[in-house]
């Protein structure tokens, strides 16, 4: 078991994501899109209701970037990885068709004590254009692959604002949650396979982090943007703990002149924590 620390700083090869209006309509879905209300985002859930024109969830550019030649990290358990953080800048709003050529590279392997996080950058591109569509960076933690003496890494400068949030939302998943979210393209089985869970420590599979996100990017989007993609432009936030399928979240925005902080919990519990975004006012 080892981490590859000759790939930080390398190029993967270009790898090429096209999507159908399909893919995106399922994706609104697989995040909580009409949910409550079936006619409430049929921007987003539908693409031949009259007088509506098919808009993309700005949390769609999660989905289009990552390199194709994958680089390995090294030698580990799977089970042992967990989504630690992610973060997104949409360059322009995202067609409802279309396809985006990507590269990806490590750009650090910090040392958290007990695990290792790594940091991985794409950006994706219209692959017919060249035209910058998103850049997407995400880490991950990898439990028992730390104490090798490295650099822990930058600290976030982040502080809940001392004011009630602006905006509160909440949203209740489905039971079914991840097993529709997982169409979308990530079958990891911790999400889907009880055995496999247990191997990660959990009591049953767990809901896919980036639902999570995208629950929460929605909120954002309503709340922050006015429900138009246009204005949003960034999105960041840390993984805290794991949500079940069903579970509730509750989504706390305060929003002053361009930028949003927020908070996702469960429970009571951060599951989503330092999130910051900026939008267009």
């Amino acid at each position: 078991m080892s981490l590859n620390f000759e790939v930080i700083g390398v190029e993967s090869t270009p790898a090429e994501r096209t999507w159908t209006e399909a893919e995106t309509l399922l994706y609104a879905l697989a995040v909580g899109a009409g949910q409550e209300d079936p006619l409430a985002e049929l921007e987003f859930t539908t693409e031949n209701s009259a007088g509506v024109e098919q808009k993309v969830l700005p949390t769609f550019a999660n989905m289009i970037g990552g390199g194709g030649g994958q680089l390995s990290l090294g030698d580990f358990d799977f089970a042992a990885v967990v989504h630690a953080e992610q973060a997104f800048t949409v360059h322009r709003p995202l067609p409802a068709t279309g396809t985006a050529r990507s590269t990806s590279r490590i750009t650090g392997m910090y040392d958290k004590g007990s695990a290792a996080q790594v940091v991985i950058e794409a950006t994706a591109c219209d692959a017919v254009t060249g035209e910058e569509l998103a850049t997407i960076r995400n880490s991950i933690f990898i439990r028992g692959e730390g104490g090798f003496g490295g650099d822990r890494g930058p600290r976030r400068d982040w502080e809940m604002p001392a004011r009630p949030a602006d905006e509160r939302v909440t949203y209740r998943t489905g039971v079914n949650q991840a097993l529709i979210y997982r169409l979308t393209g990530d079958r990891n089985p911790l999400h889907s396979d009880p055995k496999f869970a247990a191997r990660g420590g959990f009591t049953q599979p767990i809901l896919h982090g980036m639902c999570t996100y995208g629950y929460t990017g929605r909120a954002l989007l309503h709340t922050v943007c006015g429900s138009d993609p246009a204005r949003f432009l960034s999105m960041e936030g840390r993984f805290t703990r794991p949500v079940l399928p069903g579970d509730e979240l509750a989504i706390e925005v305060w929003a002053d002149a361009g930028t949003a902080y927020f908070r996702t919990t469960s429970g009571g519990a951060p599951v989503i924590d330092y999130g910051r975004m900026t939008f267009r006012a």
